[in-house]
């Protein structure tokens, strides 16, 4: 036997649930000249765009435009300018990262320079005038003859920028500055980490995102580190 759809002739009415729709919230034109209170968009400020045009040479909304320009055209050029790095680029940003950060914490341990052994007092008298400071992260095993230790913080020491710098221009200074960092490094870290690290050949093959989370990584460290520095300052 074949069963008939039951239809209801009257609609089901909605339940009163007691709770009154919400009317939207207006809000009063931000034009000063101008009373009239309308229901506004999402960001909108002004009930027309005649107001908005009235508004718009106050000189509190000129700074904030301009803001808001030079924020934008600053991240426009900064990604213009990372489109534009080369691999060799990005190297060189996570060399100078490491170099920054082993700088700072061989400074913040009280060492002083490793190929001259002369202390951090006796450079800043010396040297501080110089431009940049008187020290830098000087490499053992320089980065062109190399490359592959570029990144090792083994081979990133504290060096005053007379050792450092002054290497690269005169042959028996450059010598006499290896033989010293050879030397303070053994102190360091001992003849066998020293030997270790001049027997290591193995090639690093870095790729951009590998050179970006380095250079991420060191300045986390380096900010780390300044923060807990300021922290011990403060009394």
């Amino acid at each position: 036997m074949k069963r008939t759809e039951l239809k209801r002739k009257t609609p089901l009415k909605a339940k009163a649930s007691g709770i009154a729709e919400r009317a939207p919230r207006q809000r009063k034109c931000a034009n000063p000249a101008c009373d009239v209170k309308f229901t506004p968009k999402i960001g909108q400020k002004v009930c027309c765009w005649q107001c908005g045009l009235a508004i718009a040479d106050q000189p509190a909304n000129q700074k904030k435009a301009r803001m808001a320009i030079d924020q934008r055209e600053r991240r426009e050029i900064g990604e213009r300018r990372e489109k534009l790095k080369s691999h060799g680029d990005f190297v060189q940003e996570a060399t100078s990262a490491v170099q920054a950060y082993r700088r700072v914490y061989e400074l913040s341990i009280g060492s002083g320079c490793i190929s001259c052994g002369k202390s951090q007092a006796e450079i800043e008298a010396a040297q501080g005038w110089k431009t940049g400071g008187a020290w830098d992260g000087g490499h053992f095993l320089g980065k062109g003859a190399r490359p592959e230790l570029r990144l090792e913080e083994n081979n990133i020491w504290l060096q005053c920028k007379g050792c450092n710098g002054g290497s690269a221009k005169y042959a028996r200074k450059g010598e006499s500055v290896r033989n010293g960092f050879r030397a303070g490094l053994i102190e360091r870290i001992g003849l066998p980490a020293v030997e270790a690290l001049e027997a290591d050949h193995r090639p690093r093959k870095y790729t951009i995102d590998e050179l970006k989370q380095i250079t991420a990584h060191y300045r986390a460290l380096l900010r780390d580190l300044k923060k807990q520095q300021e922290a011990q300052a403060c009394p």
